[in-house]
């Protein structure tokens, strides 16, 4: 099974841009706010090596920074 977890924030076009993309494809994803879940921007911060910046999509270990759909 596909595991993606998509770090968000609220009002992010590219957010969910990278949400109704994975939602069309029919693949099941874990979505985490940065804003509303402790803990979470410091792995954004982590993952992305200091980037801020949303989304950022984990994928089967991979990381994803970014979307371009939005």
């Amino acid at each position: 099974m596909l595991e993606v977890t998509i770090y968000t924030k609220v009002g992010c076009p590219y957010c969910a841009a990278a949400k109704k993309h994975y939602s069309e494809q029919g693949i099941a994803f874990r979505e985490i706010d940065v804003n509303d879940t402790p803990g979470a921007k410091d792995k954004v911060l982590d993952l992305t090596r200091g980037q801020r910046m949303v989304p950022v999509i984990v994928e089967q270990g991979e990381v994803k920074i970014g979307f371009g759909g939005g």
